[in-house]
């Protein structure tokens, strides 16, 4: 009976692993980026409230040009990859204490896969 309750738990975690890792849907990211884009921008150069997400992508935490960044985000130490931001996204206070950004985050996992899939494409 343990053995097969065992096993039960590895399957389980095996498929709730497997949905964790489900790619990301730019379509999708595209729908969840328009709240994101009342402050970011994804054209070159152009800062809004936020700075612009341009070329995001193996960029340093507060590096985009022309950008009034706040002292903590200059100091994170963050390089932008798809894991970064997958945890920056879920809660962007949490990640950088101290930083200006007033977003509460987007909680749902799936969102945050597409937006950075969006991200990836509308970005270069």
């Amino acid at each position: 009976m343990m053995r097969l309750i065992s096993i039960a738990l590895i399957v389980v975690s095996a498929i709730g692993h497997a949905r964790a890792e489900a790619p990301g849907d730019p379509k999708a990211g595209q729908a969840t980026f328009v709240q994101c884009k009342v402050c970011h921008s994804l054209d070159a150069g152009k800062n809004g409230v936020g700075p612009s997400l341009h070329g995001v992508f193996g960029r340093k935490s507060g590096t985009a040009p022309n950008y009034n960044y706040s002292d903590a985000m200059k100091n994170a130490n963050v390089t932008w990859s798809d894991d970064t931001l997958f945890k920056y996204l879920a809660d962007p206070r949490a990640f950088v204490p101290g930083d200006k950004m007033t977003f509460p985050g987007v909680k749902d996992e799936q969102k945050r896969r597409d937006v950075i899939a969006y991200l990836k494409e509308a970005s270069q």
